[in-house]
């Protein structure tokens, strides 16, 4: 038989009675319609070819199939489709045998469902992670998974979205066999000849017996289907993908799929989708930062963390996990003792809830020190200061830094306010100087603003994103001013939501419409779990420098002078029995509410949740294009990842930019004009926004445009 030509992105060739066929579309082997096109031709090549006995199919390069090509989505589909595919291979007269390294994600993973006999190798990750990106499978994953590996195994692997381990997947039975070596090419030609030898019978997973305990799996779609409604409030493919298993289990095969391809559709025509590949896409994309582009990371090998409290002792957590030594600096050794305990605390927890071993700790605490002299600090590469939220406190941290820090050391600060330039400018080394803003807390948080002051050097900045990458976290460039992107924003919506209360809707009521626009908690709520103080202390740093003819709402201060900060007190926005972090609504807190309004001669009026999420909503929006504007954010998508990954702002929503876009920018400008007119110095109308309108764009072609 004749080859196809190497450029192609499916490859055909005869190996004595064996067609072997190889899946070459870099970089990840996606399922583009070439991809699709070239296995169904290799599929009818072995039926017409008496000399093959079997197929084996491959991928080259890193992985086997990671999936399907994102780029189609949205576009008039080109045929075959997937799952005409997938029933090819399975309909398939002669054994069809998939050898699987790298990953075999959602369309992936459905095609090695399809096949007949399945082998992974070490290192190989399978899974269906499609409902991250608002979709189910929808090329009969949902209808051969739970046929093969039964209905709970295949609901918590589509729900989740989580990818698994070779082992794992043979355990589970997603694939008949493991390699004993990383060689993917010899090891599924050894299975297929093998198979070949006992006469291996085709064998369809259509035809398995994994929902054959009827009642098990019915049990199996109640459990997912109550805690589906209530882990994934909002969203929509969660609960289509337990439909779909349920009509596994309740219909034949081919009107399961074509139940499957209904529900598949439907996600795919959803404003959720948009919105998750837009969450998807733009994660990738904060990673390319100009600064990432044009200078090399320095090495770092080793890390220092000044301040032993809650947010640096996760920072030394986060540290740690990525396999850092970690130096922690406290003034006093009671400090330093409560430091430690801090982290201490932090892995006990994640023991007692069976993620940790003791023997993992033990480990981890090994590569940690700590000290009351900087001095110990003369050879790390980079040092995180997680001190009080003072100038003073930190410029005096930065000039010990200075002092004892080695030649090309990054010297990072986790201000979330404070003027970076003014601290780089205190040390003769403002080139080493950054913002490494974490989020509490910080061993659990994804997002990392990175604050790029005015004279960093650029391989420091490029320094910063490649940490970020070792600590799994998510980093957002950001530029210098108070509160950077997220608490700039967050300052300005909250003070929104004040207005909002003092003029009429309870605390109550905003939470409410704010939860249900798919926050996991409302800016009450959130207060209370922080704490009130924090937001106090900051209200009161700025109150020099505040506009005399800016509102101001007093009511957080009054509870705050009362000693009301939340969930620690007992007391805040919500009363808090003891041990409940539920918290519920407090006459008190309504009653200091009502006074305050008639202090300030204000009349309440009623607002619906309608008018209460336009209103916070168009805030936070116009504030974000005034980031943009500013050029704090680089692009509307570090906006929409800052919010996502450190405001719960839900990613089904895409994040304040996209959600803007899919409301209209006119319609929501037209609000912003009407808001304007009862207080025009709150309201007054970005920029960027109004120049967009004006021109007919989107924050969408901001994107487009970097």
């Amino acid at each position: 038989m004749t080859s196809t030509p190497d450029a192609a992105p499916v490859n055909c060739e005869l190996r004595g009675n064996l067609l072997l066929v190889t899946v070459d579309n870099p970089p990840v082997n996606a399922l583009g319609v070439e991809v699709r096109r070239g296995l169904v031709a290799a599929i009818e090549a072995a039926e017409a070819y008496a000399v093959a006995k079997a197929v084996l199919i491959v991928g080259a390069g890193r992985n086997f199939i990671a999936g399907a090509d994102i780029r189609e989505f949205g576009k008039p589909p080109q045929m075959p489709t997937l799952p005409d595919v997938c029933n090819r291979i399975e309909a398939c007269s002669k054994p069809v045998i998939v050898a699987i390294h790298g990953a075999a994600l959602g369309g992936g993973l459905e095609i090695a469902l399809a096949a007949h006999y399945r082998l992974a190798v070490a290192g190989a990750k399978l899974g269906l992670p499609e409902v991250l990106l608002g979709l189910l499978p929808g090329a009969g994953g949902t209808q051969r998974a739970p046929r093969l590996i039964g209905a709970e195994a295949a609901l918590s692997l589509m729900l989740s979205g989580k990818h698994i381990g070779a082992q794992d997947a043979l355990k589970m039975g997603l694939v008949d066999r493991v390699g004993q070596s990383d060689d993917v090419l010899t090891e599924g030609l050894t299975y297929a000849q093998q198979l070949l030898s006992e006469h291996a019978p085709v064998r369809r997973t259509r035809d398995a017996q994994g929902l054959a305990d009827t009642d098990a799996g019915a049990a199996a779609i109640a459990v997912a289907r109550a805690d589906t409604a209530k882990k994934s409030r909002g969203l929509l493919s969660p609960l289509k993908i337990v439909d779909c298993v349920n009509a596994a289990l309740t219909l034949p095969f081919e009107d399961g799929l074509r139940f499957e391809r209904a529900r598949f559709i439907e996600c795919l025509d959803s404003p959720q989708r948009a919105a998750l590949v837009h969450a998807f896409q733009a994660e990738r994309q904060v990673q390319k930062a100009p600064e990432t582009r044009s200078a090399q990371p320095r090495p770092i090998a080793s890390a220092g963390v000044v301040g032993g409290g809650t947010m640096g002792a996760g920072i030394a957590v986060a540290l740690l996990d990525a396999g850092l030594p970690v130096t922690m600096i406290e003034r006093d050794d009671a400090s330093l003792a409560r430091g430690r305990a801090h982290v201490d605390k932090v892995y006990d927890g994640l023991i007692a809830k069976g993620r940790l071993t003791h023997d993992a700790k033990a480990k981890k605490l090994a590569r940690f020190a700590g000290s009351t002299s900087y001095d110990a600090l003369a050879e790390a590469d980079v040092v995180i200061e997680a001190v009080f939220e003072d100038m003073a406190v930190k410029q005096a941290v930065f000039a010990e830094l200075d002092r004892v820090c080695k030649p090309g050391a990054v010297l990072a600060t986790n201000t979330s306010y404070l003027d970076i330039d003014a601290i780089a400018a205190g040390i003769a080394r403002p080139q080493d100087v950054i913002g490494l803003h974490f989020f509490s807390p910080a061993h659990v948080m994804k997002l990392l603003e990175v604050v790029v002051p005015a004279r960093v050097s650029a391989d420091v900045v490029a320094t910063a994103f490649d940490l970020a990458k070792k600590l799994r976290k998510v980093p957002v460039r950001a530029g210098v001013c108070d509160g950077f992107i997220g608490n700039r924003m967050l300052a300005v919506y909250r003070a929104a939501a004040d207005h909002l209360m003092e003029e009429g809707a309870s605390p109550y009521q905003i939470d409410k419409a704010v939860r249900e626009l798919g926050f996991p908690m409302g800016p009450y709520q959130v207060i209370d779990l922080a704490g009130g103080d924090i937001g106090w202390a900051t209200r009161k740093r700025r109150a020099s420098t505040r506009d005399p003819n800016a509102r101001y709402v007093q009511i957080p201060d009054r509870l705050c002078e009362r000693g009301w900060f939340g969930q620690k007190t007992s007391r805040g926005f919500y009363r808090y029995e003891a041990g409940q972090r539920a918290g519920t609504p407090d006459p008190e807190v309504e009653a200091i509410i009502d006074a305050e309004r008639e202090r300030a001669g204000i009349t309440p009026r009623a607002f619906s949740d309608e008018q209460i999420v336009r209103r916070y909503m168009a805030a936070m929006i116009n504030e974000g294009a005034n980031v943009i504007h500013e050029r704090i954010a680089l692009r509307p998508l570090d906006v929409d990842v800052t919010l996502m990954n450190g405001f719960g702002f839900p990613a089904w929503r895409g994040g304040p930019m996209h959600y803007a876009d899919t409301i209209g920018l006119p319609a929501l400008l037209a609000d912003i004009r009407e808001f304007e007119k009862r207080d025009p110095l709150f309201w007054k109308p970005s920029p960027l926004l109004v120049e967009l309108v004006e021109r007919g764009e989107t924050f969408a072609s901001l994107n487009r445009a970097m």
